[in-house]
């Protein structure tokens, strides 16, 4: 079962990205409010799309043995943007990992 933790707001902001300094041509700063932030564990993802949206939907898979017919995920969170929103989502994914890599050794 999918489990919600509620950060400290100390800890959520420290987890927070920091925010490019304010400067005319980097646009606004942003402030990010982790008031209502909550957190959550997942070890599952799948995405599908239509012309108008993206959809990713994630969840917990607690079942380990592979031999069994059928698994079954506890999908807890559905995120549906943009196809603009999930393209800036796919490259910073991809920034991330790179950095990930090259701190941590390559994923397999």
């Amino acid at each position: 079962m999918a489990t919600e933790k509620e950060p400290t707001k100390k800890a959520a902001a420290a987890a927070a990205p920091a925010a490019p300094a304010a400067s005319g041509a980097a646009g606004p700063r942003v402030k990010w409010n982790v008031e209502h932030l909550k957190s959550s564990y997942v070890n599952f993802a799948n995405a599908n799309s239509t012309r108008e949206e993206v959809v990713l939907n994630f969840g917990l898979n607690t079942s380990w043995d592979r031999s069994q017919p059928e698994v079954e995920i506890e999908l807890a969170h559905r995120i549906v943007m943009s196809p603009f929103a999930a393209k800036r989502l796919s490259e910073l994914l991809a920034k991330l990992m790179t950095e990930y890599e090259s701190r941590h050794g390559v994923l397999k």
